[in-house]
């Protein structure tokens, strides 16, 4: 559950905050629940990054854990009036920030817009359908494994689909290792071209997944038209804002 609050004493006393509350009891019956939890608690500390929700406190009782985060008044692109080719390229653009280990599994629902500057990512949850091949076959993996999800989300955000998904779980994870990738006739060449890219099963391949990791996604063609500075410092105008 997550909450809007106002601090009443202290620094930045009067500031509103979102409180996310998690039960201990039902995060200790699960190790993954257990393992994402810590994770998200650790990262969300050690990351200060314009495009990641700040953490700004965080504390425990007998039977609960809080997280105390930056409060954006915007909205996220779950929603459904976000979905499919109703989003310009140019918001995908928006999002071409530098990768890292904390792209992977990154997914749609994870990304919040505000009504300024450009989108701010939340700490991205463990989701089938933006998963590289090699954690799916447990081969072994780098950060080339957060292209491949920044593939997927970027298929998902220009045709309003997963390009791999399935009515089970094993169909998906079949299709993910060995279907064919279909791009929708409306994508321009630059976007055809940058998701083939994003989206090769050989990690070795992939764009980004070299030495030049972020720099060799930065220099291509459907990125042209960015400025990489004004969008690190949050400059850029986006092409969509929320209505507030």
């Amino acid at each position: 559950q997550v909450f809007q609050v106002r601090k009443v004493q202290g620094t930045n006393m009067g500031k509103i905050f979102a409180m996310k509350v998690l039960k201990k009891a039902k995060i200790a019956c699960n190790a993954k629940d257990t393992a994402h939890t810590r994770a998200e608690r650790n990262i969300l500390e050690a990351v200060k990054h314009p495009f990641i929700v700040d953490l700004m406190y965080a504390f425990q009782t007998g039977g609960k854990l809080y997280l105390i985060l930056e409060c954006l008044s915007g909205t996220g692109m779950g929603h459904p009036g976000h979905h499919g080719p109703c989003l310009a390229p140019a918001l995908w653009r928006g999002l071409g920030a530098k990768g890292g280990e904390l792209f992977m599994q990154l997914e749609r629902e994870g990304i919040f817009l505000e009504d300024t500057a450009c989108p701010v990512a939340q700490v991205p949850l463990s989701v089938l359908r933006t998963r590289a091949p090699e954690i799916l076959v447990r081969s072994g993996h780098n950060r080339a494994v957060d292209w491949w999800s920044l593939g997927a989300l970027m298929y998902d955000m220009l045709t309003g689909s997963a390009s791999w998904t399935s009515e089970n779980r094993k169909k998906t994870i079949d299709k993910i290792l060995k279907g064919k990738l279909v791009l929708p006739p409306y994508l321009t060449p630059d976007a055809r071209d940058l998701l083939k890219k994003f989206l090769k099963r050989n990690p070795s391949q992939r764009v980004g997944g070299g030495p030049g990791d972020a720099a060799d996604v930065q220099k291509q063609p459907f990125f042209r038209h960015i400025n990489w500075d004004d969008l690190l410092a949050r400059k850029l105008d986006p092409p969509f804002k929320p209505c507030l």
